[in-house]
């Protein structure tokens, strides 16, 4: 991930973060990336309202899942409620997730795609154009079971 990637990673974070805070009547100060040597942990919340999360796997340095960074930061928004790890934080970010998960922000078991090779490109495309058609059909008609 080099500097533009993590800045834009960043600034998508940064978004998601201001529109669970606004929901759910948090403040927090300033949100970051965690330096790459801090391996003990995914995320911090310190009482002045900073959040750093960590954006790369701590032993192999892929980059996270933006699901995992989605949960990470629930979890560091919901200390500033509840400064520990009760039975009262525990339910507040459960419930940041839940709304996340509803508002289509965390997506637990939605896998990544690989980027394309040349070759597949063309093919990709005109897939994706029919599963969006689909997709488009099947809202328009409403969930079946809601």
């Amino acid at each position: 991930m080099d500097r533009r990637q993590k800045q834009a990673l960043l600034k998508r974070l940064e978004l998601d973060a201001q529109r669970i805070a606004g929901r759910f009547g948090l403040r927090y100060r300033v949100l970051e990336a965690e330096r790459a040597n801090v391996k003990r942990r995914y995320g911090v919340c310190y009482s002045d309202g900073t959040i750093k999360i960590r954006l790369r796997h701590a032993t192999t340095g892929e980059p996270l899942k933006y699901s995992s960074l989605i949960a990470t930061l629930c979890h560091e928004l919901a200390h500033l409620r509840h400064f520990n790890h009760g039975k009262r934080f525990q339910r507040f970010n459960r419930e940041l997730l839940e709304w996340c998960r509803r508002e289509g922000i965390y997506q637990p078991n939605q896998v990544a795609p690989r980027p394309p090779t040349t070759a597949e490109a063309p093919i990709r495309r005109k897939r994706a154009r029919r599963s969006a058609s689909l997709q488009l059909e099947l809202f328009e008609r409403g969930p079946a079971n809601s």
